[in-house]
């Protein structure tokens, strides 16, 4: 089935469940509750999760296969942006034509970046990616503001020639859609306390991460994805047997780069406004953390960096002190002002550091990343199963 064998279909299997039923398992706060204050940003806390997960595959794609580690890939995000923000302005409010031109343009974009970047390798190629990202911040920012708004950024306005939609009327505002359906359309369910969102937007951007992570599936085990990860063992190798690994290491890179920009252009389908901030360097920095901490070289552990974090992003640094005394409450008074004051500092504002303190303990103890521990961990249970079967089955044998 989609040509995967056993093991690949059911991790395919199971993140399309888990795609499907995140809505649910990620809202868990009921409505009216005093935790219902996290429910303010939940459309888009999803939308994030998935769209910077593509982001992540892309990025893994590179930096996991072939070790080459890039600290500019925020350059293609941004441009995958802008080439579907101008698309909306031009052609149609229509999310399609937006996403398949920011495919389009953030590859050739990234064909002449990984043209120059992979001359060098190791630190000077890692360098070498963050300059071109600098340079396309700046670019955006100050020299190509008729083109890219500059500080104030772009978003559709009711003037834009749009050649394909018709023309709107005096006070409308120009919105996002497909074939008619608004991006913004979602449905709440309620039942008892709990209220389920279902957001249009979310299960479009669900459904392009499936395919997005199917496909990252087939590179990873084709002879490309092989050969790929022949050059990151040892291209030094690969080289003197005469094998050319320039081609390989520069369709990876323009691969990753249309990766990211796909997931630009989906931000944009979610919120039409768009700014040079998505190409500044800390835009590039996530997304490695996103990929490390998950496990780079798996295939679902950069989703999962990803959706930790912006997580995190989302929730946890929104717990403030009166949340914490919400849930403390029922400890003895001074006991419930030091249990606050202990955890304060590493939520809300302070969330920054929680996550640091965890990706130094990943990167220590768990190389691999989360999908590491998850990994010794069935593999833990898989022994002991196995030992408790073998002393069964060896008794009557003796």
């Amino acid at each position: 089935m989609l040509n995967l064998d056993k093991s690949d279909l059911r991790l395919f299997l199971l993140v399309a469940a888990a795609l499907v039923l995140a809505p649910f398992i990620l809202n868990p706060f009921p409505e009216g509750s005093n935790l219902a204050q996290f429910n303010a940003g939940y459309p888009d806390l999803m939308q994030r999760l998935v769209i910077f997960g593509i982001f992540a595959i892309g990025f893994n794609i590179l930096f996991g296969l072939t070790g080459y580690l890039s600290f500019g890939h925020a350059a293609f995000l941004g441009v995958g942006s802008y080439a579907a923000i101008w698309m909306m302005k031009l052609l149609t409010m229509n999310v399609i034509p937006a996403i398949v031109v920011s495919i389009i343009v953030a590859g050739i974009f990234a064909a002449l970046v990984g043209f120059i970047s992979l001359r060098r390798s190791g630190i000077y190629f890692s360098i070498l990616t963050l300059a071109f990202a600098q340079m396309s911040y700046s670019l955006a920012y100050s020299v190509l503001t008729p083109i890219t708004g500059g500080e104030t950024g772009l978003q559709p306005k009711i003037n834009d020639p749009r050649i394909l939609d018709a023309p709107l009327l005096d006070g409308a505002t120009p919105t996002a859609g497909l074939f008619g359906i608004d991006m913004r359309a979602s449905w709440q369910l309620s039942v008892g306390d709990w209220l389920f969102t279902f957001n249009f937007g979310y299960y479009f951007a669900a459904v392009v991460m499936l395919i997005a992570f199917y496909v990252s599936m087939r590179i990873f085990r084709s002879p490309f994805g092989m050969m790929l990860r022949a050059v990151k063992t040892n291209q030094n190798r690969l080289n003197y047997t005469g094998v050319n690994t320039r081609p390989y290491t520069l369709t990876a890179f323009i691969i990753s780069g249309m990766y990211a920009g796909l997931a630009g252009g989906l931000l944009v389908a979610m919120d039409t406004q768009v700014g040079a901030d998505r190409m500044f360097w800390t835009a590039s920095g996530e997304v490695v953390l996103m990929t490390i901490l998950g496990g780079a070289g798996t295939l679902i552990g950069p989703v999962l960096g990803a959706g930790f974090i912006k997580y995190m992003e989302n929730v946890v640094s929104k717990i403030n002190e009166t949340v914490l005394h919400q849930w403390f409450y029922w400890l003895p008074d001074g006991l419930e002002d030091f249990v606050v004051s202990v955890i304060y500092p590493f939520v809300g504002k302070g969330w920054h550091l929680t996550l640091g303190l965890m990706f130094m303990a990943v990167v220590i103890f768990l190389p691999g990343g989360l999908m590491e521990g998850l990994r010794r961990l069935t593999q833990g249970r898989k022994k002991k199963a196995d030992e408790k079967t073998g002393g069964a089955v060896a008794t009557p044998a003796e």
